[in-house]
């Protein structure tokens, strides 16, 4: 089974739509010093929690474990 089989319609849909000019521009926008206090506060929380490099390679590799066999997505669509 190929990565494209496995991939919902719904996914793929979402995939290769076009973005309109106004969504292309909101997703170039640059990034809010709000959005990087809230990512570096992330970053240290991980490293409190898994203050090793033992200990992060570990939760990485259970996590892919989780991700790679998890169940599959479904999506649903949202009406405005």
């Amino acid at each position: 089974m190929t990565v494209k089989q496995r991939v919902p319609p719904a996914i793929e849909e979402l995939y290769n739509r076009r973005l309109s000019a106004a969504e292309l521009s909101r997703m170039l926008m640059p990034v809010t010093d709000e959005e990087v206090a809230s990512t570096m506060e992330l970053v240290r929380w991980f490293r409190r929690r898994y203050p090793t490099a033992k200990e992060r390679l570990a939760y990485v590799r259970r996590a892919y474990e989780r991700w790679a066999s998890g169940p599959t997505l479904t999506v649903t669509a949202r009406t405005r």
